[in-house]
């Protein structure tokens, strides 16, 4: 049956434009229950890392944390320190919690009329503690984890995976996130990107990495969302 004007219209219609989110750090308040569930498996592997240097690494790919905090000690080693690493995470997640205003945020830039999507690298079984924390699966059009590519962040990969389910280009989207391992990722890929302090990362190193703006947490994000690249993807 031949499709209608109208009908072929709607379906040429573009995807409406969207706001990638990191979700550790910048929704849930998970990113020192990650420095906590490493410093464990460290310890238990005999590998003595310091904390700090764990805190830094949150956010980036755990491939390449583990790799790079462990001395790129031998396979084996690098997947038990993954598998302790998930163990004592999931041991913690009863204190996950969303971060003042994730919420709030979701739904305020769902009805703008823009697309959520969860822009995570995060493991599926992470993701799932995660997702059912924000309770906001309502409001959200796309969702990516570290199975959807090989190397996560600093990579671009995963937020170009981000775009094409969302089906826009780099000009119709904005991305939220707490690290500089976030905004060098998006520097990379050309997507403006807005940093959150949540995540226990400076605003000048979130800045120096590349975003364009950065916000105390969600809640103040929110407050000021008509400054932001967030309010021009709707001119």
């Amino acid at each position: 049956m031949a499709l209608s004007d109208s009908e072929i219209h709607a379906d040429a219609r573009p995807a409406p434009p969207a706001v990638l989110f990191d979700v550790d750090g910048t929704l849930v308040d998970s990113n020192y229950l990650h420095v906590d569930a490493w410093q464990c498996a460290f310890a238990e592997v005999g590998i003595d890392v310091e904390t700090w240097r764990i805190h830094r690494s949150i956010g980036m790919d755990g491939s390449t944390l583990v790799k790079s905090l462990s001395g790129n000690a031998p396979e084996d080693i690098q997947q038990r320190l993954k598998d302790l690493h998930s163990r004592y995470y999931n041991e913690s997640s009863h204190l996950l919690r969303p971060l003042p205003g994730a919420r709030a945020l979701l739904h305020r830039v769902a009805s703008l009329g823009l697309n959520v999507v969860l822009a995570t690298s995060a493991p599926e079984d992470e993701l799932a503690l995660l997702r059912g924390v924000l309770d906001s699966d309502d409001v959200v059009a796309e969702v990516t984890s570290a199975g959807d590519v090989d190397t996560a962040k600093p990579k671009p990969d995963i937020i170009h995976v981000a775009l094409r389910r969302a089906g826009v280009d780099n000009t119709r989207a904005v991305f939220v996130g707490d690290a500089v391992w976030d905004a060098e990722a998006c520097a990379r890929a050309h997507v403006p990107s807005i940093g959150l302090l949540s995540g226990g990362v400076s605003g000048e190193e979130l800045e120096n990495a590349g975003a364009a703006m950065v916000f105390e947490n969600a809640a103040n994000l929110l407050d000021h969302l008509g400054q932001t690249p967030i309010a021009h993807l709707l001119r």
